[in-house]
């Protein structure tokens, strides 16, 4: 059971077309008691109705506008709903509870505002090699422009405080989010760390979201976070 002081945790995970995935994922969020918003991005499968049966908070986009919108959008409604940590969380299975768990305990020595998850601090199940040489290109490339010694800036998994959370507000909706969200934390000022944790590579994302269109998606995203920053 969670401490009373971290009663307003909440895990934002966005979801679109995870049906076959997403009860797995939020059962031992959900069992150890925080709160969580699933922002469904749009699913033409159940993925709303199972992430609402788990006990999830379900916000719905009436049209498809990709992973950035749908993490600004559970963003906004933890803390609209009085969220003192937020923690954005994949739906695929990728993500460890324990590691969201350490990273929230890190925020509570009240030193930093942002703790980001790096899969090269700490390790990686079933990585494809293509994809962890583009992540370390990728990782260089955001560091010569946001003078951020970072290690991992693909990295889906973050905890945060309300006051971090609320320095973001994201504008880009589909590949340059994750750029953006680096260049905004940034621009902040506020105090971040990174924090190791483990990424899993099922069968399920390595098809979904792993193939070489995904590689291409990243490269994209940078060059769209450099041309809107």
């Amino acid at each position: 059971m969670i401490s009373d002081e971290m009663q307003n945790c909440w895990f934002v995970i966005p979801a679109f077309n995870e049906g076959c995935v997403i009860h797995d994922a939020l059962e031992p969020v959900q069992h150890r008691g925080y709160q969580i918003v699933v922002v469904d991005d749009c699913s033409s499968d159940d993925t709303r109705h199972i992430a609402s049966a788990a006990g999830a908070w379900v916000c719905r986009h009436a049209i498809n506008l990709g992973q950035g919108a749908a993490l600004q959008t559970g963003i906004d409604f933890a803390l609209n709903h009085g969220a003192s940590v937020i923690v954005t969380f994949d739906s695929d299975g990728q993500h460890s509870l324990d590691d969201a768990e350490a990273m929230i305990e890190a925020l509570k020595t009240g030193s930093f505002d942002y703790v980001l998850g790096s899969r090269f601090l700490g390790k990686t199940e079933n990585m494809p090699t293509s994809r962890r040489l583009l992540l370390q290109a990728a990782t260089l490339y955001t560091r010569l422009h946001t003078g951020m010694k970072l290690t991992d800036t693909h990295n889906g998994l973050r905890a945060m405080t309300a006051r971090g959370a609320s320095a973001l507000n994201l504008q880009h909706n589909r590949m340059a989010h994750a750029s953006e969200i680096l260049d905004k934390i940034a621009a902040s000022g506020l105090p971040w760390r990174e924090h190791p944790c483990t990424i899993t590579y099922t069968d399920y994302s390595r098809a979904k979201g792993q193939r070489l269109s995904g590689m291409f998606d990243i490269l994209l995203d940078l060059y769209l976070g450099r041309l809107h920053k």
